[in-house]
């Protein structure tokens, strides 16, 4: 961040990354500066551990991820190993009937958790049908489950990634940019104020000097 002073009183701007920091050099505006550097000094460390949950979650939603494209891709052999009698097969005997949801809070953020799957299978005739029938009806019902289930788990890893972006930005935000022009900010005043005390003492001691001077010329003339 790089702050160009104006030592007149103006409003001082501060620019850097997105940020202006606008204030002026006096009590009033430092007393802010230090409320707001304060501010995010406590709040930097929460944010931080909210980053690092995020993390550990994301890393988690990816790993049962991964195992579920293995299941997934694994269920699908077992597909295509069947493949010469699935022309036999009337896959609507399976469908989605109904998938319960939940609503669940990680690392603040609200994510849908996926409570059951139900699964419908249509009548057809035991006796009319092939025997692998069965084996077909088990495989499907075992694709679909794992496909939502892939499903849920990718959503809930879409929005746990995009908060931790979010959270990782705002740190950055407050480590690199904010705090940092705030500190420089707080030094500036504070090294104008000093240099205008400083000043004031200076004059008021030549002020002093000077009338003492002119006293004792009085004086002299007097005599």
């Amino acid at each position: 961040m790089v702050i160009h002073p104006q030592p007149d009183g103006r409003p001082l701007w501060g620019s850097g990354g997105n940020m202006a920091i606008k204030f002026q050099y006096n009590k009033t505006s430092l007393q802010q500066i230090e409320k707001n550097l304060k501010m995010r000094q406590r709040t930097l460390p929460i944010i931080k551990s909210k980053e690092t949950a995020l993390r550990l979650e994301v890393k988690k939603c990816k790993e049962e991820a991964d195992e579920l494209d293995k299941k997934l891709q694994s269920q699908i052999g077992g597909y295509e190993s069947m493949y010469a009698l699935w022309g036999e097969f009337d896959t609507s005997l399976v469908a989605l009937k109904d998938v319960e949801l939940d609503v669940k809070k990680i690392a603040g953020v609200r994510v849908p958790i996926l409570k059951n799957i139900e699964l419908e299978v249509k009548p057809f005739g035991l006796f009319s049908s092939p025997k692998w029938y069965f084996d077909g009806i088990n495989l499907l019902q075992g694709l679909a489950k794992t496909a939502v289930e892939r499903e849920f788990v990718v959503a809930k890893l879409h929005l746990l990634d995009h908060a931790r972006k979010k959270t990782t930005q705002k740190v950055n935000l407050f480590e690199k940019v904010q705090i940092p022009g705030f500190q420089e900010a707080v030094r500036k005043i504070k090294r104008f104020m000093e240099d205008e005390e400083n000043l004031s003492k200076s004059s008021q001691k030549i002020l002093k000097s000077l009338q003492e001077k002119r006293a004792r010329k009085e004086v002299e003339e007097g005599l």
